[in-house]
């Protein structure tokens, strides 16, 4: 499987970077290679994680952690929830004005601690990566997916280990494409749009054929599907911008696309049978079954296109924690990536699993309860996340409101190109602030 090698974004959070002076830590080095790494811990020994985690995701989160502290009963996590990411992400960049009330490890994206990277507040973990005690001997030896895990530097250094991640995938009525002739699952852009027309039409305009669950991830990909990539050369008001925006646009017109709107996902007018399909994260799945319950069928597919986009959180540890804090922090961050761990995960919560033995298992694969399992490495092939750039994230962010403006004038059949030129103004802004 080919990844790409840029760095994982959020699509969920709505604030910029915080700009951040180095404080009390400030002058330590980030890299923990001058520093022992204990082989034991030999001495009770605290390790504090902020997480976002809810529902079934807090569950099993917390039923992983009881059996890691079982198995070593020195170590205590302290599972500390924020919130939803954007609280998360609030909490952690009002506090690394005061390091020392930081935790010892954080879930983030790696767009949300620029600046602490920058400030040398978080700790290179290639070191604990590459001991044997602690950790695996190699970053080869993790079975962790070696481009989820560059994924998760930051400026080219291993801050990050990947964590929860999903990737979006298409979600289709299997009963309703029957209904319609519709033999074929789009792989393509053209043949999304011809489907999603096709059932529109068929349906006598009742049913919307299809949407798209995030617009900065809809703009994002469609840009790298016609190779260009995320950063601050983009020409938002360009030929190639328009060609992404108006391919959206024209179906809202029409009648055969929508956009999630104040709904916010597709995932219930898909399970009340008002959407045919929808391009979504592929940890939204338990919300697709339990919507659609013994309504229909519905099915998973790899995203239409040639790219999908990941996301999902790394984790990341911080500067300020004692070398015993540092050392037992990593074992639990190995145990949560081990193969057993990421099967518990993956099949409790539909995130996707970052060891690749998980993958390529038996267990895994078996795994009728969702849909994803069977499909996963098709979904896979063509994986893109958004750089992390300065202000990147500010910009990924911008890309929802702009999109939401446009399409709110083609539904009302408005020409567009004035929002457009507005929202190429907002996002230029986005980059320079």
């Amino acid at each position: 499987m080919k990844f790409s090698k840029k760095l994982a974004m959020a699509a969920v959070t709505a604030l910029a970077l915080v700009g951040t002076a180095a404080c009390s830590n400030g002058n330590k080095n980030s890299s923990s290679s001058s520093e022992k790494i204990p082989s034991k811990i030999t001495k009770k020994t605290t390790v504090v994680f902020w997480n976002s985690m809810t529902g079934v995701q807090q569950t099993t989160l917390k039923q992983l952690t009881k059996d890691f502290e079982k198995k070593n009963p020195k170590i205590t996590i302290k599972l500390e929830n924020q919130g939803a990411y954007n609280d998360l992400q609030a909490k952690i960049n009002s506090t690394l004005q005061s390091p020392n009330n930081l935790p010892t490890i954080t879930q983030a994206y790696p767009g949300w601690l620029w600046n602490a990277a920058q400030n040398k507040m978080l700790v290179n973990l290639t070191p604990y990566i590459n001991n044997k005690n602690v950790g695996w001997g190699s970053a080869k030896a993790s079975d962790i997916n070696p481009d989820l895990l560059d994924d998760a530097k930051i400026k080219g250094t291993q801050y990050g280990i990947p964590f929860n991640k999903s990737i979006e995938t298409l979600t289709y009525n299997k009963t309703m494409f029957e209904k319609y002739g519709i033999k074929k699952v789009p792989s393509t852009w053209k043949e999304f749009k011809d489907v999603a027309e096709t059932i529109y039409k068929k349906s006598n305009h009742k049913v919307v054929g299809a949407g798209f669950d995030s617009l900065p991830n809809y703009y994002t990909i469609g840009m790298k599907d016609k190779g260009v990539n995320f950063s601050d050369k983009i020409n938002f008001s360009g030929a190639t911008s328009k060609k992404v925006i108006n391919y959206y646009a024209d179906g809202i017109k029409k009648g055969y696309f929508r956009t999630a709107g104040s709904e916010h996902y597709l995932s219930g007018p898909f399970a009340n049978q008002k959407v045919a399909m929808f391009v979504g994260t592929s940890a939204g799945e338990g919300f697709v079954k339990q919507g659609v319950g013994d309504k229909f069928t519905y099915d998973v597919a790899p995203r239409p296109g040639k790219y999908t986009l990941q996301q999902g959180t790394d984790i990341y540890m911080f500067n300020h924690a004692s070398a015993e804090q540092k050392a037992a922090a990593f074992k639990y961050i190995k145990f949560l990536v081990s193969q057993s761990s990421q099967l518990k995960w993956a099949n409790a919560t539909g995130y996707i699993p970052v060891n690749e033995k998980t993958i390529k298992s038996k267990a895994y694969k078996d795994n009728k309860s969702i849909k994803l399992p069977a499909k996963l490495q098709d979904a896979m092939k063509h994986l893109y996340s958004v750089p992390v750039a300065k202000n990147s994230n500010a910009a990924f962010q911008q890309l929802s409101s702009i999109q939401q403006n446009i399409y709110a004038a083609a539904e009302k059949g408005q020409n567009i190109n004035s929002q457009i030129e507005a929202g190429k103004q907002k996002f230029d802004a986005a980059w320079k602030q």
